[in-house]
């Protein structure tokens, strides 16, 4: 039994809500998984704010029809295909599917697209290399606080040199 035209429908406009949120995709290629492999895989993306859609290349077609953002996933969209769609934390989203795919030594990444330009296997695999969200943020908190001691510590050396200098002028008076 195939599907209806309206469902159809719905399955494109869902695929267009989607990619307007998302800010990158992955195609992989899924021959070859379970669907407890590809329930694993989807909840190993819910971390980093991602999805795995599983869907026909001509209903992803329809739904990068006419937005320039996406339109270079069009060279992708040949065989079995699963669509990992990251929004919100990119590294970890590829991490996680880079992970997943060395656990069940299944599925290629046929290839990604990020800000509108296709990436090669090596610009995804420096994606993932990069530090989580998380991890900068306390690298970034970590340096602001080590500037903020600095400063207090500079900004308490002024009184304290003040008051040596002082103390140095008034001895070499009294001699």
């Amino acid at each position: 039994m195939g599907r209806t035209l309206e469902s159809k429908k719905q399955i494109v406009e869902e695929l267009k809500t989607l990619l307007g949120e998302a800010e990158m995709a992955l195609v992989l290629d899924y021959q070859g998984l379970s669907i407890k492999e590809i329930s694993d895989l989807r909840q190993r993306l819910q971390v980093s704010e991602s999805v795995c859609k599983v869907t026909k290349n001509t209903l992803m077609r329809l739904a990068i029809d006419g937005n320039e953002s996406w339109e270079h996933l069009n060279s992708l969209l040949t065989g079995t295909n699963a669509f990992v769609l990251i929004k919100g934390d990119v590294g970890g989203g590829v991490k996680a599917v880079q992970s997943f795919q060395k656990d069940t030594k299944k599925s290629e990444t046929k290839g990604g697209l990020f800000e509108g330009k296709l990436l090669s296997q090596d610009e995804i695999k420096a994606i993932a290399s990069l530090p989580t969200k998380e991890v900068l943020m306390a690298q970034i908190a970590g340096t602001l606080n080590s500037i903020t001691t600095k400063v207090a510590l500079g900004i308490n050396e002024v009184p304290s040199s003040l008051a040596r200098s002082l103390q140095q002028h008034a001895e070499n008076s009294d001699s």
